[in-house]
């Protein structure tokens, strides 16, 4: 029979092993955006039908926000070592915010992702991004029409 210590550091060890063996594969490794290029590259991989024009990445190039034609913003957001990729229009935005530091903040209404705070070297990306994605500018575009 195996004592209760003995059991304890057993499971500590087990572990602790699961994790290193994750972090060793790659499992905690996280992945950027170099530039511009590789936002496009990466969407087109998901959308190919699609031609962004404008391309904002954030600060530290965990996000590129890409406008397309129609009046949505596609976005590209890593996640660990992968990335994400999704469609937006401001009908899906729960709320949207730019603070005075040039980060953005968004929440979505969908349940698999629901946003987050982006950082922008400069105002006029996070304005450009916030003015597509706004519900509330969508809503008195509606109501002026």
């Amino acid at each position: 029979m195996i004592s209760l210590p003995v059991l304890g550091v057993m499971v500590v060890v087990g572990i602790s092993m699961a994790v290193a063996a994750v972090h060793f594969t790659g499992g905690s490794r996280t992945t950027r955006l170099a530039d511009a290029r590789q936002a496009l590259n990466r969407f087109a991989v998901d959308f190919p039908d699609l031609r962004p024009g404008a391309v904002w990445l954030t600060e530290n190039g965990d996000t590129a926000f890409l406008e397309l034609a129609d009046g949505r913003i596609g976005i590209v957001h890593s996640i660990g070592d992968r990335f994400l990729t999704r469609i937006v229009t401001p009908v899906e935005i729960e709320r949207a915010k730019l603070d005075h530091n040039n980060v953005l903040t968004l929440h979505l209404k969908d349940f698999t992702w629901r946003g987050g705070r982006f950082a922008f070297a400069d105002v006029a990306a996070a304005s450009a991004i916030l003015t597509a994605l706004d519900p509330n500018n969508q809503q008195h575009e509606q109501e002026a029409a």
